[in-house]
């Protein structure tokens, strides 16, 4: 008991002291010298350097960065982790330069912070060490998991959304195409006009225009947002247009042939659905359901007989 006790202690002495260090933290002599020198360099006067950073500068950002640096060290990632991980933040909607390091340091909190509180509560409550122990490496691999699941089931919801709101956004294209506006410019009008009814398609279709406007190609940019979102629907709908357009093909009439076809494979998954939904309350039923009806119809017959062989 006494273990525990100074251990919890320790723990979170060492992570006050780690949290201090890492907001608190002032520039190094040499990191202060190289900064000057490269001032020096492009001719720009070396201000004076402050413990705590700058209005301007992305406090949370430097926090962050700091935090994740012992998981840096202890688990460098490659490049091709690196690159996955940001792609798998860009398909969950983040898509911030500091995202990944946000993220590391969320896998570095939570790897310490559940066995923390899972070590400070068996404290508190006066659990045997074995037990206690057992507790922690939970809460350890709780920790360790739990950061990939979230960002694995906000994967999963954006391009759920994406993918619904995809046939309306190609209704609302093949009558803005008709009408006489180029394909550039009914992205435009599509991103505008389903901005309060799917917010994802119509961001990720502004996105994709403004990359047009700064010069990208065309295709490049309409590859660029299939691999953003990583919906299987909008990366077939973009191979199609970019066929279209290399070949001189009309437009409209295939974004209307494909549109048809999305609704069709729409339909199927939520008749799909529907019939998985009789197979997913089987486990309801039987667990709670049943018992209940049971109790309630057997419940007074068990009663007299309980009271008939207690009489005899």
């Amino acid at each position: 008991m006494f273990l525990i006790i100074l251990s919890t202690f320790v723990c979170f002495t060492l992570g006050g002291l780690a949290v201090y260090w890492l907001m608190f933290k002032p520039a190094s002599a040499a990191t202060e010298r190289l900064r000057r020198m490269g001032e020096a360099d492009h001719g720009v006067s070396a201000p004076v350097i402050s413990a705590m950073p700058t209005p301007g500068d992305s406090s949370m950002a430097v926090l962050a960065e700091r935090v994740a640096q012992p998981l840096h060290r202890l688990a460098p990632p490659s490049a091709a982790e690196a690159q996955k991980l940001q792609k798998q933040l860009m398909q969950a909607g983040h898509r911030s330069p500091n995202a990944p390091i946000y993220f590391r340091a969320i896998q570095l909190l939570s790897l310490v912070g559940f066995p923390g509180a899972v070590a400070f509560m068996c404290a508190v409550l006066g659990r045997p060490l074995m037990s206690a122990v057992s507790w922690i490496l939970l809460a350890f691999a709780v920790g360790f998991f739990l950061p990939r699941y979230v960002l694995r089931k906000l994967i999963k919801a954006r391009q759920q959304r994406v993918r619904w709101g995809l046939a309306d956004a190609l209704d609302l294209m093949v009558v803005s195409i008709e009408a006489g506006l180029g394909l550039n410019a009914a992205m435009i009008r599509v991103g505008e006009e389903l901005k309060d009814v799917h917010r994802d398609i119509s961001e990720e279709f502004e996105l994709c225009n403004l990359e047009i406007r700064v010069g990208r190609e065309r295709d490049e940019a309409l590859r660029n947002l299939a691999e953003r979102t990583g919906v299987d629907d909008l990366r077939s709908l973009v191979a199609m247009m970019i066929q279209a357009d290399r070949f001189g093909t009309s437009i409209a009439r295939a974004v209307r042939v494909y549109a048809d076809s999305l609704r069709t494979k729409r339909r199927q998954r939520a008749e799909q659905a529907a019939q998985k939904a009789a197979v997913k309350l089987l486990f309801p039923l039987a667990c709670f359901l049943f018992p209940t009806l049971f109790i309630a119809i057997l419940g007074p017959a068990a009663l007299n007989l309980i009271d008939t062989f207690g009489k005899m």
